[in-house]
């Protein structure tokens, strides 16, 4: 992100209670899905890795989730709104243009920018919620005014300390901290697992195993405490009542509120 980028920021009215629905037409399109949830499992293996070695700041593991995030969404907008896609995103934010097309690359463009916001801004938690249907998936990026939900590990980085401890006390927490990491890259390794699983090989499973799958992830620190999770969700299969032909805004849709709910993020979405 270049140029006007700070034009988007604090307008999170494009984000909220919408997500965009790409449709699967064909076996080229489902091979393009399956090819960004690997890229995100990988990261999250990555990310497991990292948060598991000792010697490897924890920054820089928190750091690899937001960065291939980044990395899939250009690559949708790419596929939406070409090489150019900042200036279509410029140009519906200043009214110039309200298409479908324009429309998708706000929302989008806005949700890179906090994206790259929340890999360093404390109390910014990412929330992403990605579902398969038989003929489309949709993504909604959402941003809350947190740093965990009831259901995320909680890991603690001693770099990112406030205060220095006394050498007596600095030992048990850097091993403590160590601790932390180690379970949290268990669970971030797991949530790994689940997006591979929710979202197999097309070329290797039959549509019926694989035309419903769901994720939800929520990322974000406070101080020195960092906060990951990985849930599946179950894609509401009357949701959509007519096919998908292009790529479009739609509402966010009932699994959206469940998960709001379930993660008590009501009051505190970005909006």
């Amino acid at each position: 992100m270049t140029g006007e980028q700070e034009r988007f920021c604090g307008d999170a009215r494009v984000l909220h209670q919408r997500a965009v629905r790409i449709p699967l037409p064909d076996a080229d399109a489902e091979r393009a899905f399956h090819e960004n949830a690997t890229i995100l499992a990988e990261a999250e293996e990555m990310r497991a890795s990292l948060l598991a070695d000792p010697d490897v700041p924890l920054s820089a593991a928190f750091e690899t989730s937001f960065e291939h995030a980044t990395r899939i969404i250009e690559r949708q907008l790419r596929e939406i709104a070409g090489e150019d896609y900042e200036d279509v995103a410029r140009a519906y934010y200043r009214d110039e243009r309200d298409d479908r097309i324009a429309e998708i690359a706000a929302y989008f463009v806005e949700g890179l920018w906090r994206i790259q916001q929340s890999a360093t801004v404390t109390e910014l938690l990412y929330v992403p919620l990605i579902l398969r249907y038989p003929d489309s998936f949709t993504v909604n990026v959402r941003f809350a005014d947190d740093y965990t939900t009831p259901n995320s590990v909680h890991y603690e980085s001693p770099e990112h300390a406030a205060e220095e401890l006394a050498d007596e006390y600095a030992e048990t927490y850097y091993e403590e901290s160590q601790y932390s990491q180690r379970r949290a890259a268990s669970s971030v390794r797991d949530g790994a697992a689940l997006i591979r699983e929710e979202f197999p090989d097309p070329d290797e499973t039959e549509f019926a195993e694989r035309k419903y799958g769901g994720i939800v992830m929520a990322g974000g620190r406070r101080g020195s405490v960092f906060t990951t999770m990985t849930e599946r969700v179950e894609p509401d299969p009357d949701r959509f009542s007519a096919p998908a032909e292009k790529p479009t805004l739609v509402e966010a849709g009932p699994e959206a509120e469940r998960t709001e709910r379930d993660l008590r993020l009501e009051d505190a979405l970005v909006h």
